[in-house]
């Protein structure tokens, strides 16, 4: 059986992962930071995958949780790696405490880099295996430190490759989503009624559209077919007109009940 670890694997596009793995017979290790909702997922995609699931509850932010999922990671022989933890706030950066910002980059950046220097040399010494790093769409139009933190998943992702870090047989991508209905949202506190139809990806096709393209070799995935619009607005017209065209049909910050 492959094998896969899926980091923030509850919820969103990590379950959308855990599922879609399952059900082409993957393996799992599966990560969040709830033990009950861990045990929960794993069980279900056990009775209906007939799958082997294992779950391993820890924070990302923390010095214990990273290097237990470090851990785990290196020793598991993994077929595929996903990347996936991560949260926004509903504010910006002068208006978030720095304590906070600075976890955001730990589970961002810091987690995905030794969760990465965990997992790789095993697959290069097997000569296959994936790792599939989650941004987003704000990674092309940074106008917080989420998008900043995001930015630098694409560039960390590219240099493994660009580098030949990552042997041949061994695909690294940058998955950069645009917005799907996840809890993300609710949990940030962003009112997202003002977002049209049009710029919405299920998880499920986002997840689907990730797996085809790591099997094609792409280094980013940009899922939505608006997504790959507004990039290609940026390219053609300037990153900062097409970052105020994303900012103008996004979401904004949840205001109080009366």
């Amino acid at each position: 059986m492959p094998h896969a670890l899926v980091t923030g694997a509850t919820s969103g596009i990590g379950a959308a992962f855990a599922e879609q793995l399952a059900a082409a017979g993957y393996d799992l290790t599966l990560v969040a930071r709830d033990p009950d909702r861990l045990a929960r997922t794993a069980d279900a995609l056990h009775r209906k995958h007939a799958v082997l699931v294992t779950v391993l509850a820890a924070d990302l932010a923390s010095d214990d949780g990273l290097a237990r999922v470090a851990e785990r990671a290196a020793a598991e022989p993994l077929d595929l790696l996903v990347n996936n933890a991560g949260f926004a706030h509903p504010a910006g950066f002068l208006r978030v405490p720095a304590a906070d910002e600075a976890r955001m980059l730990r589970v961002h950046c810091e987690a995905v880099l030794r969760l990465t220097h965990a997992a790789l040399p095993g697959m290069n010494a097997r000569g296959r295996g994936g790792i599939v790093n989650v941004s987003s769409l704000w990674a092309f139009f940074p106008r917080s430190t989420y998008g900043a933190s995001k930015a630098w998943i694409n560039a960390f992702s590219r240099s493994l490759t660009d580098a030949r870090t990552a042997r041949p047989g061994v695909r690294v991508m940058a998955l950069c989503p645009g917005y799907v209905r996840t809890a993300l949202h609710e949990r940030s506190g962003r009112d997202t009624s003002s977002i049209p139809r049009a710029m919405w990806t299920g998880a499920d096709d986002v997840v689907r559209t990730a797996l085809r393209d790591l099997e094609r070799g792409r280094t980013v995935c940009v899922p939505g077919t608006a997504d790959k619009a507004l990039v290609f607005l940026g390219r053609l017209a300037g990153r900062r007109f097409a970052g105020r065209v994303l900012q103008r049909l996004g979401s904004r910050p949840r205001r109080p009940a009366p």
